[in-house]
């Protein structure tokens, strides 16, 4: 210990959890020639090379992947002892995030985090950008996004994975919809029915898999981009699509659309936030993984949000 300097133990855990010097010097607030030359010293320190440069990034050696485990427990809990006196309060801080959802969470889970922010954070605010399932994690690593929201299970080193809350898919109709009537749709309906679907980079593909796999993609012939147009769509026309119960929910507040049960079972998905390792978060960022992972992980019913919460246009009402 008396030759090994602890801010290069830091210096490592960054390495291996962003893959990049440019990220690491960014949240340290030193430059990339400091990075390097610390990375050098750990080199020479653990007679290990620790990460190797490919397309990717860097990527760490078998000797990094025994060493990180360790060194990360190690600096969580020297920052944890030292943390009340850099913790971010967020009644009396500004704090400026930048959060990727898809178009689901931004009609269905951003209303509530920012109806809670307000009362929470008076003083934060929010930039939210297009979920991109592909390049997310890239743009966590780089400092891009503070967290993000997804239902696809993204593996990696570099990022955890904080569940909310399980869903499942239900059938969605117009109100007044000429044909299904009641509270579940039989099989025969559903291959009677044309139907909408959504195709895009959020990375909701189940719909899509589960027509699919009762030989019912030929009845499709709305395919979007967005989820949230389809209420709009549902309720002109007399289409049926695949939703998320939750969701679903919400829309049933705010337009002219109902839920129906499926003849099947799916299988539940679970909504996950994403965010960098607590040891490479600073204080504020710290509070905002909180702060999401208790808010939208709580199940609230579209009926107990506020008006502004679930339509601009309509109050909310029971579902």
């Amino acid at each position: 210990m008396r030759t090994f300097d602890l801010n290069l133990a830091r210096v490592f855990v960054l390495l291996y959890e962003t893959g990049s010097v440019t990220a690491t010097a960014e949240t340290l607030h030193v430059t990339q020639p400091t990075v390097s030359y610390s990375l050098g010293k750990l080199r020479r320190h653990f007679d290990d090379e620790l990460f190797r440069r490919t397309g990717r990034g860097l990527t760490p050696t078998a000797g990094a992947r025994r060493l990180y485990e360790p060194l990360r427990r190690a600096l969580t809990e020297i920052d944890g002892t030292i943390r009340q006196a850099e913790d971010f309060d967020p009644a009396t801080m500004p704090g400026r995030f930048t959060l990727a959802l898809s178009d689901l969470g931004e009609a269905t889970l951003l209303p509530r985090l920012l109806a809670a922010a307000r009362e929470r954070a008076p003083r934060a605010s929010f930039i939210v950008r297009p979920l991109d399932v592909d390049d997310a994690e890239q743009q966590l690593r780089r400092g891009d996004l503070d967290a993000f929201v997804a239902t696809p299970v993204l593996t990696s080193h570099r990022t955890v994975r904080i569940p909310l809350f399980l869903e499942r898919y239900v059938g969605m109709v117009a109100a007044d919809h000429p044909r299904i009537r009641g509270e579940a749709v039989t099989m025969a309906e559903l291959a009677a029915e044309h139907h909408a679907t959504v195709f895009g980079p959020s990375g909701h593909v189940a719909p899509r898999t589960l027509l699919a796999a009762h030989e019912l993609l030929d009845r499709v012939v709305v395919d979007a981009t967005r989820f949230s147009m389809l209420p709009y769509l549902l309720e002109q026309t007399d289409l049926i699509a695949i939703v998320p119960e939750y969701v679903g929910e919400v829309f049933t507040t705010s337009r002219r659309v109902r839920l129906v049960r499926l003849p099947f079972e799916t299988e539940p998905i679970e909504v996950a936030l994403y965010a960098r390792h607590e040891s490479s978060r600073s204080p504020s960022q710290r509070w905002l993984v909180q702060f999401m992972a208790e808010v939208l992980g709580e199940r609230v019913s579209p009926a107990q949000l506020p008006p502004y919460a679930v339509g601009p246009d309509q109050p909310a009402r029971p579902v």
